[in-house]
């Protein structure tokens, strides 16, 4: 699944190519993603300029002229392709037709992304989201959100009411960076460790996003190019593979995802 660094590629390419322009008519191919789509979406849309893409955790907010934003998410497999050569194919569910005569379409074979149209003001899936971590989130934030959960750290980073968009991939580099391990209880976690954690989420995410992401199975950026983050992964995939501190990777399951950690570097 794309995670925050590969939604925020995503939005910097769309950016570059949407805003300013003019929707001037939508193909919906089907009736529905992960959701139906709202009535006539396809007619709401039509002349309308899109002003500014925004990210909140996840989801892309493509904010509108008349005040709507169009929420989208991508799921696990969902991509946009910018001024698409070809919108014939049998998983091309949404195509945009924009005023400088380039279509964007909307690909996912999975159909587990999301697509919808709001007011602005609020969404279900928006209400209940924790702080963004490249914003004013701190280590102090952290260590406040987990002080006695007896929940395994890893698991608790990964909760999106305690912070936004670190995916599994970014959970367990950041946690090796630090040397966590990450089967400890959140409540065993001291404030000076959680600041370093903070920290070094941060800084993943920012280095993820300078490389364009991970590209793993169905991402892609907007045109078409692969996220080189995997070539700085110190162990999430890396099972059986030496550690810079010359241990042997391993790979445990929490909570139904596979955790790569150290066991000599990660207390």
């Amino acid at each position: 699944m794309p995670e925050l660094p590969e939604v925020e590629t995503v939005r910097r390419g769309l950016s570059k190519a949407w805003v300013g322009r003019t929707i001037q008519g939508v193909e919906l191919r089907r009736e529905n993603l992960r959701f139906p789509f709202p009535p006539d979406l396809d007619i709401k849309l039509v002349d309308r300029t899109i002003r500014n893409i925004r990210r909140r955790a996840k989801y892309l907010l493509i904010d509108l002229d008349n005040g709507s934003v169009i929420l989208s998410h991508l799921g696990m497999s969902g991509r946009w392709t910018l001024d698409a050569a070809d919108s014939s194919g049998k998983h091309d569910h949404v195509v945009f037709h924009l005023d400088d005569d380039t279509i964007s379409v909307y690909t996912d074979p999975r159909r587990f992304g999301v697509l919808d149209l709001f007011d602005g003001k609020s969404h279900k899936l928006l209400d209940h989201l924790g702080p963004e971590p490249l914003d004013d989130w701190t280590g102090e934030c952290l260590y406040h959100a987990i002080s006695g959960r007896k929940s395994a750290i890893k698991t608790l980073i990964l909760d999106q009411k305690i912070v936004v968009g670190v995916g599994n991939i970014y959970a367990c580099e950041a946690l090796h960076r630090v040397g966590i391990d990450p089967t400890r209880k959140g409540c065993d976690v001291s404030l000076e460790e959680c600041k370093m954690l903070a920290i070094q989420i941060r800084d993943t995410l920012r280095d993820a996003i300078a490389a364009g992401g991970s590209t793993l199975k169905d991402f892609a950026a907007t045109d078409g190019a692969l996220g080189y983050f995997p070539h700085q992964f110190r162990v999430y995939d890396k099972e059986g593979e030496e550690c810079s501190c010359g241990a042997i990777i391993e790979r445990m399951v929490q909570t139904g995802r596979s955790t790569f950690w150290c066991s000599s570097c990660q207390k």
